[in-house]
Formats: structure tokens, sequence, C-alpha cells
């Protein structure tokens, strides 16, 4: 371990780096190397590899290794506290020193849902990115709880979720409200109406989204609760494979109302009201320290929630 450590005015010092910290944090907090590193897109033997160097470096375990998973050791508890607290000195940081810079530049890290990003952010993005040319934004399309996630651990400046899945200890604002239909193919026994309830749907094959959806976590979650569980037949990553699956006639699909009526033109598909009242639904923008955020990302969650 003689190169962990550097000599300055004497003294040893130990070398860190922000993002083995932030890696580390998310295992603390997901008690899992595989799920941590599924999250932040990195291999899971590269996680663990930046954990094993953390603990070179510091010489001590941080984590025991359990067979369903990890914990930190009390050296890893103390890491992870500095860990986090460091990782949040360097956002305030980062946004103190943007508003020194000249112009309106930046670069913003948006994470949102599918329903978001097919539905309203095309549009709220062209209206921001022509009032901050130069600003780049970074989009990534990811299910909800991996959003959240990515924003409590610091990958995400901005996070774009739906409600369906809970309270989360985040700040937030309401982006938009969005409303849930039932498309089936023209010629559908269910073709004919008007409306529908989640119930009615139950003697029908579905076609849905990946599991992690927050969308399809709701729905399977509503036909438990009714005791009639979802026959679902095919499922896809994301709104346009759903609405060909559906064209096929392999299901009926459950797609929030701007994924469906702009794409009834061909006569492919038919759009029924789905009368349940969880249909209903906000999305909402996350974000942990609105003075935390660089100049250019409070700018664009001004844009995205105006009304806040």
């Amino acid at each position: 371990m003689g190169n962990a450590h550097r000599l300055i005015d004497g003294q040893s010092t130990m070398q860190f780096d922000f993002v083995s910290l932030r890696l580390f944090a998310a295992v603390v907090e997901h008690r899992n190397i595989a799920q941590a590193s599924r999250l932040h897109n990195i291999a899971a033997s590269a996680v663990s590899k930046r954990i094993s160097d953390l603990e070179a470096r510091t010489g001590t375990a941080l984590l025991y290794r359990l067979r369903e998973g990890v914990e930190p050791t009390p050296a890893g508890h103390a890491l992870y506290r500095y860990a986090k607290l460091m990782a949040r000195t360097a956002d305030e940081l980062q946004a103190e020193l943007s508003t020194y810079a000249e112009g309106e530049k930046g670069h913003v890290r948006l994470w949102a849902n599918t329903s978001a990003v097919t539905q309203f952010l095309p549009e709220d993005l062209a209206v921001f990115t022509q009032q901050f040319p130069d600003v780049r934004i970074e989009l990534r399309e990811d299910t909800s709880q991996r959003i959240v996630d990515a924003v409590k651990d610091g990958f995400a400046d901005i996070g774009v979720y739906s409600d369906h899945i809970g309270p989360v200890d985040l700040c937030k604002r309401t982006y938009r409200r969005d409303t849930l239909m039932v498309v089936v193919p023209t010629g559908h026994a269910l073709a004919g109406r008007q409306a529908i309830t989640l119930e009615e749907t139950s003697a029908y094959d579905h076609v849905g989204l990946q599991e992690g959806s927050s969308l399809q976590a709701r729905v399977m979650e509503e036909s438990a609760r009714l005791g009639l569980p979802v026959r679902m037949r095919v499922q896809v990553f994301g709104f346009d494979s759903i609405r060909r699956m559906v064209e096929a006639g392999l299901g009926i699909a459950i797609l929030p109302q701007g994924a469906v009526l702009p794409y009834l033109v061909n006569n492919k598909l038919v759009a029924l009201e789905l009368r349940d009242a969880w249909a209903s639904r906000s999305l909402m923008a996350a974000f942990r320290d609105e003075a935390a955020l660089p100049r250019s990302a409070r700018a664009l969650l001004a844009c995205l929630c105006p009304d806040a």
C-alpha cells in the first residue's frame, strides 16, 4: 500500500477520486454491487475493483461480503458519511462557480422515464435550447425508480419520474399530469367501447413494458389488488413497440394518452378511456437541492416547471 498515500509537507495523505466515492456510496445504499453497477452503467467487476482500491488506500475493510449482498463495516459507515458530504460540497462548489461563467453555458444531466421522453420533453427541450443554445443536455431514458436512485446518488441533476412509485426523499416539482388509456387493434371485441375499467380488460391478452417500468408496476399492482392477474403476453422496451404489437393483434395495452392519440390516424388502433381513478397520474421533476444545482440546471428546471 506504499502507493496509496502521498507526502504533503511531510505528512501522509490518502488519495481518493469522486467517481469511486460515489460508486461506493451507491453500493452501500443498495447493499448490492451488481445493482449499483447496473444503475450506473459500469461493470460489476469495475465497481469491485474500485472498492478494493479504496480498501487498499484506507488500509481496512469497508464492506462485509455476504451471500445476499454487502453491508458496510464501521469504517465503511464512516467513509459513506464523508463520501455523501464531499459529493454535496462538490455540487455546491460547481453551482457557485457556474454563476461566474460568462454567458449561459453548461451541461445538464437529465434522466426521464419513457412517458416524459415520448410525450412532453421534445417540445420542452426545444424551447429551452432556443433560449440557451450553448447548454448541452445529456438525456437518458430509464425507469422511474432508477431515475430517482440516480438523482439521489448524484449521477443526474434532474430526474423526471412517475409519482406511481410513491414518496421519494428528494426535492420535487410537478412537471406534467398524465392520463392513461387502453388501446386495442381495429376490429377487436372492445373496439366499439368508449371507456373500460382495468377489471374488464383482464379477459384479454395484454402487451406491456419491461419489468421496472413504473407504469407496468402500477398496472400489475392494481390487477393484483383486484385479484385478477393481467394476462401479459408480450413485454417490450418502448411505446412504439407496444403499439406495433397491438396493431399486429398480439394483445391490448395501457398507455399514456400522449402515446396513443397522435397515432390513431392510420385507423389501425382504437383508444378507450380507462375509468379507474389511478389512471390519472403526475410526472414529477426531482432534484437533490436547488441551491446546489448548476445555473444551467436551474434554468432547465424553471423551463420544465414554470408554475412552481
